[in-house]
C-alpha cells in the first residue's frame, strides 16, 4: 500500500528560519530505479521459459554466471530517464553551478565525512535538511491550501498553515462561499473545506474567539514525501488523482486537527519544543539519529502519530493515532496503488466493480474510489470483522462519555451490531430492526465498512446450502493460513485447511449436490461449527460465492410453432375476407326483397360475433316496427363485417412484429434482455407458456425480465418478491427454454 511513500516530515518556520523538526523513518529508503522495459531476473533462471525451468538444476551455476556477466554491464540499457536528462550536454547546466541547489558542496561533504553523526541529523534525500525546510515553508499567502512540490524524483505533498501577521494563531474564516463559482483546484479546495469542516470547526462563535499566542512558531507543515511514479506506467491523469487522494485523506485531515489544537492550546509549538530539546541533547552526546527518533516518540504524541501513520500506510491498515488526547482513525483506499500500474486483470476488475453511477452514489464519495467494493444492494449481507480489543465498539458505545441525547442512537447501533449476520440480507435486517433501508441501514453499513469493522458479502444460506469456490489469490501463504486454521479449529471433525479447500474446489465440477453442506458438512449436527469455519474463511477472502444466473433460449421447435401459428392466422384472415366478399356479392344480386320469401328467418345463419350480438337485441327494441326480414338481412352483412374486423384487429400488430426480418430465423437463439424484448421475442416468450398452468405462466411472465444472465438468484428473489421454491418451480417447468449457470456476482 502506498508503495511510493518514503517519509513523513514535520517542518516548522520561526524567526530563526525553517527547520525539519522530526521525520520518520530514521533512515529513508533510496528511490528504486525505474525501468523503460522489463529487465531479466538477476538470478538468470528464466522460470517463465518452460524448458529452462525444467532444466535449471542441470547447469544452474553456469547459467547464473553467464547471465550475471552480461547483466551487470547492461543495467543502464533498461533504466528509464527523463526527457530532460537526454539533452545535449552543451545545452545543460551542471548542478554544481547552482549555489542554492541545496546539494552537498565539497566542503560540506568533506566535513560530514569526518562527522557521520552530524550527517545523519543534517542530511536528507542527499539534500541538506536546511535547504529542504526552506523549500517546504512557503510564503504566508500560499498557506492554508494544498502544497505539492516536485524536486527531481521526489514529490512533497502537504497543507502548510501559519499564524496571522500579528503572531496570533486563530481560525481562518471560510475562504469560499457555498455559492461561489470556480473550477479546477479552486473548486476542489471548496469541496475539501466543506467535507472536513467538522474536523476544523468547533462550532458557533469559537472561530472568532479561540486564539493562541505563539512565542516563536510562525508556520508548521506536515509533509508526505513520495517517490515520483513513472508517468508511463499508468493512464493519463492517474498520478495526479493518486496524490489528490492522499492529500485529502491524510495530509489535510491531520493538518486540520493539528491546526485546531495549536489554536486552542499552542499544542504544536510545545511538541516542537520537546522534540527540539531532545534532538540537541542527542546531538551533543553523539547519539545516532535512530536513537533520537525512537526516544522522541516517548516525549511527543506528534512523533508517535507520524510513526503509526507511516507504518499503517505502508501496511495498508487503519492508522489509530492520538493528537493531544484526540483519537483519530486514518487510512487510504486499499487499492489506491492500482492507479500507478498498467491495466491488468485486477485493475479491470477494480474499475468495473461498481457498474453504474447509482452504485457509486450509494457508497458515497470516499468509498466509491479505490475500495473495490461490491454494489450496496438490499440482497447483500454484512460480515462483521474482528475488532481490535483496545477499540471495542461496544465499550465505546456503552461508555459514560456518551451524551444522553446520543444514547438512543448508540443503543440502536448496538442492536444493529447484534442483529447483523451473514445469513440475513440488508433488507431482512431493515425489516427486523424496523429501520429504513436507505436512510438508516445504508449509512450504518457505510460507516462500518469505511472503518474496516465490516465488509459486504453475499448472503449465506442458513443450512449452508451455498455454493462456494476458492479465491484465485491468497493474501497470505497457505502454510501460514493452515497454521492459523488449525489453531482456531482444533476439532477432529474439521478437515485441515488444504483438504477443505480441495474439497470445495472439486465440488465446482459437480452438476448436483455441489453446495457446501452436501460436499463438506454432510451432517446437521455440524452446521453451527461449520458456520464459524465459513466466517473464518470469508474474513480472509478465501471463499467466493457462486450464484445462479438464468438466460432464455428460443429453440428451433418453438420458432417453428410460432411461425406456423402466424401462417394459420394469415390463412384464416384471407378465408374470412374471401367469404365476406362472396356474401356481399350474393346479397347484392338477390336484393333485399328476396328476404320476404323467407319470413321465418329471424336470426342470421352465421354465428353472431359479440359486437353483432350486442347490437341485434338493441336494434330490435329500437326499431320494433321494422320488418323481421329486413333486420335479418342487415344482421347477415354486419356480422360478416364484424368477424372480419375482429381478425383484422387481432393481427393489426403483426406487421410490426418483424416477420421476415434478420431476427426471424429458425436457428436457436438467445434473448439477451427479456425485459426489453422485441415484438417477435415477446411472441416467443408467450409461446413458451402455452400448455402451462396459469399460475406458473403468470409467474414466468413476471420474472423472465430478470433472465438476462446478469441478475443473480438473490436479486431475482428480492425484486420479484418470490421464494426460492417458487423460482425453482419456474425453472423446472421451463427448463427446455432456460440456460442456467453459476458465476460470481
Amino acid at each position: 500500500m502506498a508503495e511510493s511513500l518514503l517519509a513523513i516530515l514535520l517542518v516548522t518556520s520561526s524567526a530563526k528560519g525553517p527547520n525539519v523538526v522530526y521525520r520518520w523513518p530514521p533512515s529513508v529508503e533510496n528511490t528504486r530505479p525505474r525501468l523503460s522495459r522489463p529487465r531479466p531476473p538477476v538470478d538468470g533462471l528464466e522460470l517463465d521459459n518452460p524448458w529452462r525451468a525444467s532444466h535449471c538444476s542441470d547447469s544452474l551455476n553456469d547459467l547464473a554466471e553467464t547471465h550475471m556477466e552480461g547483466f551487470v554491464g547492461d543495467i543502464d540499457d533498461y533504466a528509464w530517464r527523463r526527457p530532460t536528462e537526454s539533452r545535449d550536454g552543451s545545452m545543460s547546466f551542471s548542478r554544481s553551478a547552482i549555489p542554492a541547489s541545496g546539494r552537498d558542496s565539497p566542503c560540506n561533504k568533506e566535513r560530514r565525512e569526518i562527522d557521520p553523526i552530524a550527517n545523519e541529523y543534517q542530511s536528507l534525500f542527499d539534500y541538506t535538511a536546511q535547504f529542504l525546510a526552506g523549500m517546504l515553508c512557503p510564503q504566508g499567502h500560499l498557506c492554508h491550501q494544498k502544497f505539492e512540490l516536485v524536486i527531481d524524483n521526489l514529490v512533497f505533498v502537504g497543507h502548510p498553515v501559519c499564524a496571522e501577521p500579528d503572531g496570533v494563531w486563530r481560525f481562518k474564516p471560510e475562504k469560499y462561499k457555498p455559492g461561489s463559482r470556480g473550477r479546477g483546484t479552486r473548486h476542489r479546495e471548496t469541496n475539501l473545506a466543506d467535507k472536513d469542516s467538522s474536523e476544523v470547526s468547533l462550532g458557533g462563535d469559537t472561530h472568532t474567539t479561540a486564539t493562541s499566542k505563539s512565542s516563536w512558531l510562525h508556520m508548521f507543515h506536515l509533509v508526505l514525501v513520495f517517490d515520483l511514479p513513472d508517468p508511463s506506467s499508468s493512464a493519463s491523469g492517474n498520478v495526479a488523482r493518486y496524490f489528490d487522494t492522499i492529500y485529502e485523506q491524510i495530509a489535510f485531515t491531520v493538518t486540520a486537527v493539528l491546526f485546531q489544537e495549536q489554536v486552542l492550546s499552542n499544542f504544536v509549538e510545545l511538541e516542537c519544543d520537546a522534540i527540539g530539546s531532545l534532538e540537541t541533547e542527542y546531538m551533543i552526546k553523539g547519539e545516532p539519529f535512530s536513537d533520537f527518533a525512537s526516544q522522541a516518540q516517548r516525549v511527543s504524541s506528534i512523533a508517535t502519530a507520524m510513526k503509526y501513520l507511516y507504518d499503517a500506510i505502508k501496511s495498508s491498515s487503519m492508522a489509530h493515532i492520538t493528537l493531544n488526547d484526540l483519537p483519530l482513525e486514518l487510512q487510504l483506499p486499499p487499492y489506491l496503488d492500482h492507479l500507478l500500474h498498467s491495466e491488468e486483470e485486477s485493475e479491470l476488475e477494480f474499475v468495473g466493480r461498481l457498474e453504474n453511477q447509482t452504485d457509486s452514489q450509494l457508497w458515497g464519495r470516499e468509498l466509491s474510489f479505490g475500495w473495490r467494493l461490491p454494489a450496496l444492494v438490499p440482497w447483500k449481507s454484512l460480515l462483521l470483522l474482528d475488532a481490535d480489543q483496545e477499540l471495542d465498539p461496544y465499550a465505546n458505545l456503552r461508555g459514560s462519555h456518551v451524551h444522553a441525547e446520543e444514547r438512543s442512537l448508540a443503543e440502536g447501533l448496538i442492536k444493529f451490531l447484534e442483529t447483523a449476520s451473514v445469513t440475513l440480507s440488508l433488507a431482512d435486517m431493515a425489516s427486523l430492526l424496523d429501520w429504513d433501508l436507505h436512510s438508516q441501514v445504508y449509512p450504518t453499513v457505510r460507516w462500518l465498512v469505511h472503518h474496516r469493522r465490516a465488509k459486504i458479502v453475499d448472503t449465506v444460506h442458513n443450512g449452508l446450502k451455498t455454493i462456494f469456490s476458492i479465491a484465485p489469490k491468497l493474501d497470505k501463504p497457505l502454510t501460514t493460513l493452515t497454521a492459523e486454521f488449525k489453531r482456531d479449529f482444533p476439532q477432529s471433525s474439521i478437515s485441515p485447511l488444504p483438504t477443505l479447500m480441495a474439497t470445495i474446489s472439486d465440488s465446482n465440477s459437480k452438476q448436483a449436490d455441489n453446495h457446501f453442506f452436501a460436499t463438506v458438512v454432510q451432517s446437521k449436527d455440524l452446521i453451527s461449527l461449520y458456520h464459524e469455519v465459513v466466517l473464518w474463511m470469508l474474513k480472509r477472502d478465501l471463499l467466493i460465492t457462486l450464484h445462479l444466473h438464468v438466460r432464455v433460449v428460443t429453440t428451433t421447435e418453438l420458432k417453428v410453432h410460432v411461425r406456423q401459428t402466424h401462417e394459420r392466422k394469415l390463412e384464416r384472415r384471407a378465408s374470412y375476407h374471401l367469404h365476406g366478399r362472396r356474401r356481399s356479392s350474393r346479397m347484392g344480386d338477390h336484393g333485399v326483397g328476396d328476404a320476404h320469401e323467407h319470413p321465418r328467418v329471424n336470426t342470421p345463419w352465421l354465428s353472431l360475433s359479440p359486437k353483432a350480438a350486442k347490437r341485434y337485441p338493441r336494434r330490435s327494441i329500437d326499431s320494433g316496427q321494422s320488418k323481421p326480414n329486413d333486420v335479418s338481412g342487415s344482421i347477415l352483412l354486419e356480422d360478416a363485417e364484424d368477424v372480419f374486423d375482429e381478425i383484422s384487429e387481432e393481427d393489426s400488430g403483426e406487421e410490426n412484429v418483424g416477420w421476415g426480418s434478420p431476427e426471424d430465423t429458425l436457428e436457436p437463439s438467445m434473448i439477451s434482455d427479456p425485459g426489453t424484448a422485441s415484438p417477435l421475442e415477446r411472441k416467443w416468450l408467450a409461446a413458451m407458456s402455452e400448455g402451462k398452468d396459469e399460475y406458473i405462466a403468470r409467474r414466468f411472465a413476471l420474472i423472465n425480465q430478470y433472465f438476462d444472465g446478469k441478475r443473480t438468484d438473490d436479486e431475482i428473489l428480492y425484486r420479484a418478491e418470490i421464494s426460492r421454491k417458487q423460482l425453482r418451480e419456474v425453472l423446472h417447468h421451463y427448463e427446455e427454454y432456460l440456460q442456467t449457470f453459476l458465476h460470481p456476482a
